[in-house]
C-alpha cells in the first residue's frame, strides 16, 4: 500500500511539474522576444519577428491556435514526464537494494 501511494504521489508530482514547465519556457521566450520588441535602433524588429515565429509554432501544434499549442505541448510533455517517472519507479522496484 505504501508503494502505491508512493508511486501516485510521484506521479502527480511529475505530471504537474511536466505540464506547467513548457508553458513556463515559452512564456519566457515570448516575454523575452517582447521586451525585444520595445528595444529601438533595429532589435525591435527582431523581437516582433520571434514573437510572430513562436506564435507560429505553437499555431501548428494547437490547429491554428497558440493556446491550444501551449496545452498541447504540455500535455505531450505530461505524458512523457509521467512514462519516465514510471520507469524510474520500474527500474527501482526490479534492481534496487
Amino acid at each position: 500500500m505504501r508503494a502505491t501511494s508512493n508511486l501516485l504521489f510521484s506521479i502527480l508530482l511529475s505530471a504537474t511539474i511536466s505540464f506547467i514547465l513548457p508553458m513556463i519556457l515559452i512564456g519566457i521566450l515570448l516575454g523575452c522576444s517582447l521586451i525585444l520588441g520595445i528595444l529601438p535602433y533595429g532589435i525591435s524588429l527582431l523581437g516582433e519577428q520571434a514573437a510572430a515565429m513562436i506564435f507560429e509554432i505553437l499555431a501548428i501544434f494547437g490547429n491554428g491556435k497558440p493556446f491550444a499549442g501551449v496545452i498541447t505541448l504540455g500535455i505531450t510533455s505530461c505524458i512523457v514526464g509521467i512514462l519516465f517517472d514510471l520507469f524510474n519507479f520500474y527500474r527501482y522496484r526490479t534492481f534496487g537494494d
